[in-house]
């Protein structure tokens, strides 16, 4: 970190009272934001408060997609643009954040942020992680139900187009649409064939692949009726026992949310890149979330949601995996062979036995690891 930027989190943190705090470095993600946990002094022992401070500085990405752009002027901007990604944007995070919470969700209180220079304060919502108590043995059946009532809740109401918090800070919440669902999926083929070490796909591969995910992406864009928080699993869920009903899933890392298809946050959610989730666990909270939704067509939700868990398993083995291992973040090979066992689970459905025979033509057992 550059001493410009300590100095500046440093001014930061003093002028909104928090000078005094003992920094806990948390690291970082796959993305550009760090975190810190901050701790008052009488809190060396855990008994005192403590809270998070999270940094995104803003020059280290590309521009966020202008509500009203069109295709070719989102695909010149780049990729947070045609995939519409917030590019960790503090404005995103605090408007999503105040949208979240006046539906009497879990969403971290901000208290202080400073959206130009990238920096805000936050409400701890402690380490009971998901991904963490499950690993510890913690029964993961009641934290799943629970996360899936968040999603019944969501979208039991059409969220606003654009999200507000006080002190005038807004947000549009664009949609998922076609051009962000291709550009997203089509890294597959930009970053898996250079980890893998397979040629590049050939004009008509590539032409063939198109073809057989349009349908799926007009799909997504057609279904575009919920708030979708767009990394809704288990590394992102906060256990808070001692809250009640859907209060009690922490929720973070929501800044890109969108408008999207009611199957995206589930595909996440159960088919998890970071953990496994069994089939058995899979369909039975595809179960509970159909047994509230008495609105939805059974069938055409559950060919969604295996059609949109297939792109999105294309886009996370090249544009997060692959390509992080490429750019010296090897740990991220060890998710690919579950993200792969999800993909081909998805791709057994009959509905999708074109796109099975293009991987399978495409994409050699060998290299699929």
């Amino acid at each position: 970190m550059s001493s410009e930027r300590e100095t500046a989190k440093a001014a930061f943190l003093i002028a909104h009272g928090f000078g005094d705090t003992r920094r806990e470095s948390l690291g970082g993600d796959a993305s550009t934001r760090s975190y810190e946990r901050l701790h008052r002094a009488n809190s060396q022992e855990g008994g005192g408060q403590s809270f998070i401070f999270m940094d995104q500085p803003p020059a280290l990405e590309s521009v966020v997609c202008p509500p009203g752009a069109s295709d070719a002027e989102r695909i010149a901007l780049g990729y947070n643009a045609a995939a519409r990604l917030a590019a960790g944007s503090v404005a995103a995070f605090v408007a999503t954040a105040a949208y979240l919470r006046e539906r009497g969700l879990s969403a971290p209180v901000i208290l202080a942020h400073d959206i130009e220079s990238g920096l805000a304060i936050l409400e701890d919502l402690g380490d009971g992680l998901y991904a963490t108590l499950i690993a510890e043995g913690q029964d993961e059946r009641p934290l799943y139900e629970a996360a899936v009532d968040v999603q019944i809740a969501l979208h039991a109401e059409t969220p606003p187009e654009i999200l507000t918090a006080p002190g005038g800070v807004s947000w549009p919440l664009l949609t998922y649409d076609t051009l962000a669902l291709k550009v997203a999926t089509d890294t597959f083929l930009e970053w898996w064939p250079k980890f893998a070490g397979l040629a590049p796909f050939s004009a008509v591969a590539v032409a063939e692949w198109d073809a057989l995910w349009a349908p799926v992406w007009v799909r997504g864009e057609a279904g575009t009726t919920v708030f979708t928080h767009r990394d809704y699993h288990a590394q992102n869920l906060v256990w808070l026992p001692e809250r009640v009903g859907a209060a009690r899933v922490g929720l973070l890392d929501f800044q890109d949310a969108l408008r999207a298809h009611p199957a995206w946050d589930l595909t996440h959610l159960l088919q998890d890149a970071r953990r496994d989730v069994s089939p058995e666990t899979e369909s039975a909270m595809l179960d509970r979330y159909l047994a509230a939704r008495p609105d939805l067509d059974r069938e055409a939700f559950i060919a969604d949601y295996r059609a949109l868990a297939a792109s999105n398993a294309a886009r996370i083995l090249g544009r997060v995996f692959a390509r992080q291992a490429l750019l010296g973040r090897p740990q991220y090979e060890a998710y690919m062979p579950r993200t792969w066992r999800y993909l081909e689970r998805n791709l057994r459905d009959p509905a999708m036995a074109g796109l099975k025979a293009w991987f399978d033509a495409n994409v050699p057992a060998e290299a699929r690891r």
